[in-house]
């Protein structure tokens, strides 16, 4: 899969949520050992957001990261974007949100309309990393923050094998059990050790033109928050 680009790569990806999206939470749930709950916890509260402001989670999915800024903020104006509309159904079925189809590349939104920006696990799957950063920029407001949580290319370390051997054989025997999908679940692997570091990440968002930028690692450097500021 690593090697399709462009059109031909996010008909790859949006077939393959749509074909997961009933087990996309509980998967999640259980490669991360339930951290990713506390993960989005925190990216919200680095939008330190006002309780009348407007917040995108672009890429939403399910929805889990603007129903944790809907929970923390309820007096906000919380917009869930995604592509894939088996995966909003889904989230529809969790708890009703406002979600609007977009491609992210190309959202459907003025410019500076956005108090914070967030997403979750998204921007490895963006087809053009520098395009969905550049949009985000748009469309967030002078002062506006964006927070982004994904996966990151490991530094090797002592744990560097078990992390492999977790990656490679657990998640997708995981995912082939509970989904029926293995293909799906060897992606997620793949497209970790294709993305860009942590470092790089930043990099990329100053090219963007956020500033403040800062990012912390987590679950031993194969996940990082990054978060900045328009």
């Amino acid at each position: 899969m690593t090697h399709l680009t462009g059109p031909e790569r996010a008909t790859y990806v949006q077939n393959m949520f749509t074909r997961i999206a009933k087990h996309y939470d509980l998967m999640n749930r259980l490669m991360t050992g339930g951290q990713d709950v506390q993960w989005r916890r925190k990216v919200i509260q680095l939008t330190r957001l006002s309780h009348n402001a407007r917040l995108l989670d672009v890429g939403s999915g399910t929805g889990d990261l603007a129903r944790e800024a809907a929970a923390q903020f309820p007096g906000a104006n919380v917009i869930a974007a995604d592509f894939t509309l088996e995966m909003m159904r889904v989230g529809q079925k969790n708890g009703a949100l406002n979600f609007v189809s977009a491609d992210a590349l190309c959202l459907p939104f003025q410019d500076s309309f956005f108090d914070a920006i967030v997403s979750g696990f998204f921007m490895r799957n963006a087809i053009d990393l520098q395009k969905a950063l550049q949009e985000q920029y748009r469309v967030l407001k002078k002062g506006g923050r964006i927070v982004i949580l994904d996966t990151t290319r490991l530094k090797r370390n002592i744990l560097s094998p078990f992390i492999w051997l977790h990656m490679h054989v657990v998640i997708p025997v995981l995912g082939r059990v509970l989904t029926g999908v293995q293909e799906a679940y060897r992606y997620l692997p793949e497209t970790t050790e294709g993305f860009v570091t942590a470092e790089e990440l930043a990099a990329r968002m100053a090219a963007a033109g956020f500033r403040q930028i800062n990012f912390e690692r987590l679950m031993f450097g194969t996940i990082a928050i990054h978060w900045g500021k328009k």
